[in-house]
Parts: structure tokens; sequence; C-alpha cells
């Protein structure tokens, strides 16, 4: 018969994981709109696997600091966006693993190509807790709509956080 205490430690462990993370999740998209790439490097597993596939590109990645510095170019002083991850669905498969659904809206405006990307997609992950802390170990999206137009007139952006905080490309 199962310990009452040790079951009722478990269901708690749990709950406690599955906040920690949607904690790693929302912190992951706010620090891709705020070009935080050094607080985004310890949320990301050294051997983070990344798979993005949309409606013009398929773009992967087998390791994090390939992924950093990809997104350091992509979210870089001429670019503004949103990235918002709803309604997750985890699993604590164990101690030290989960897996995750989130649906994702974002829109992201290149300003340099005058370009306007807005969509959905649904991230499907996998999580590793190492050292009593949750990482991203592989993340991946296929796009459910995206649309790709371009941008006529320049928006009139009265805050524009990443053009003082991210990345000055030549």
């Amino acid at each position: 018969m199962t310990d009452p205490l040790a079951q009722l430690a478990r269901q708690v462990q749990v709950l406690q994981d599955l906040e920690a993370i949607k904690r790693l999740k929302y912190a992951y998209f706010r620090c891709i709109d705020t070009a935080s790439f050094a607080e985004l490097e310890g949320l990301l597993h050294p051997q983070l696997t990344t798979c993005y596939v949309g409606g013009s590109y398929r773009i992967e990645f087998d390791n994090r600091a390939a992924f950093l510095e990809a997104m350091a170019n992509a979210f870089n002083a001429e670019v503004a966006c949103r990235h918002q991850g709803h309604h997750p669905e985890i699993d604590v498969l164990s101690e030290r693993e989960a897996t995750g659904i989130w649906y994702l809206h974002d829109v992201f405006l290149n300003l340099r190509e005058r370009i306007r990307t807005e969509g959905t997609a649904l991230y499907r992950d996998r999580y590793v807790k190492q050292d009593g802390r949750w990482l991203i170990r592989h993340q991946s999206y296929e796009r459910i709509y995206e649309i790709v137009e371009p941008i006529a007139t320049p928006p009139n952006l009265t805050a524009h956080y990443l053009a003082s905080h991210g990345r000055r490309l030549p």
C-alpha cells in the first residue's frame, strides 16, 4: 500500500513543477521580446535542439549557442515584436522530465525590411530538471497560420524597447 504522505508530497511536487515550467516558458517569451539573451541562456539546456516550421522556412539548431546567436541577430534594434504563449498543456513525466504544448500568437515587425509577420503556432517542448531547475531541452513549432505582408507606412512607434536594447546590425 502506498504511503498517503508520500503520495501527497509527490502531488505537491508535481504542482510545483508545473508552476516552475510555466514560469520558465513565460520568461522565455519575455527574454525573446526584450533581447535579454544572457537571461535566456540560463533557461536553456546547453544541448538545446530547436525546429521552427513556418510558411516559407524551416529553422533548426542543435545547440544553445547557435540558437542564441541567431535570436540576437533576429531580435535586433530594427525589430519590434510580441510573443505570447497561452493554454499550456504540461505533462510531468518523471522527477526530471516533462513535456509541454503552448499556443503561440506572435507579431514581428521587421522595420529594416518593412515586413510584418503575424501568426500562430503550437510549441512542442521537452524540459529537463537539472540541479533543481527546469530547463528547455527541445522546442519546436509548426505554424497554424502565418501572414507576411509589407509595411506600407512605417508604424508610429511611441515606444520601441529593442531600438535601445537589441543588437545593432551593420
